[in-house]
């Protein structure tokens, strides 16, 4: 007939979690080099960087759009990615009490031709890198 033990469900799949993975750390990637990576391979490296960013802050906080809806985000309409990464490592920061490096307002580097878009993904990228290695200061304690 069949055992009467309940199924075990296995782990879900990538982009599918179904809450935060709090000892979850994403890679640290050198500035410089994914920003030639992004020029030598005329701008794919930001559709793995975006794939990647996306569903590393998705893990860790399971708040977010994950890696593929962030992709098709980025691919449709892509200026909403430089404010929707900066918002969601935000608040990555603010749900483990530490300070956020920065407001979604970030994004209007880009409105400065090349340098705004590396000074961007700069500070992005350097925050994440920093949130990574556990060294993100702890947001100040509310006045009482």
């Amino acid at each position: 007939m069949g055992t009467d033990q309940p199924a075990v469900p296995g782990p879900p799949a990538p982009g599918m979690l179904a809450g935060p993975t709090p000892g979850y750390t994403g890679k640290q990637r050198n500035i410089l080099v994914c920003i030639l990576l992004e020029i030598v391979t005329i701008g794919i490296y930001g559709c793995f960087w975006v794939w990647h960013t996306q569903e590393d802050v998705k893990r860790r906080s399971g708040d977010g759009v994950g890696g593929w809806l962030g992709l098709v985000i980025y691919l449709v309409i892509g200026i909403v990615t430089v404010f929707l990464i900066p918002v969601e490592i935000k608040r990555m920061h603010e749900r483990e009490d530490l300070q956020p490096p920065f407001t979604a307002w970030v994004g209007l580097w880009n409105l400065l031709p090349i340098v705004g878009q590396i000074v961007w993904f700069v500070k992005v990228q350097g925050a994440l890198n920093r949130f990574w290695d556990g060294q993100v200061p702890a947001a100040p304690a509310p006045a009482a």
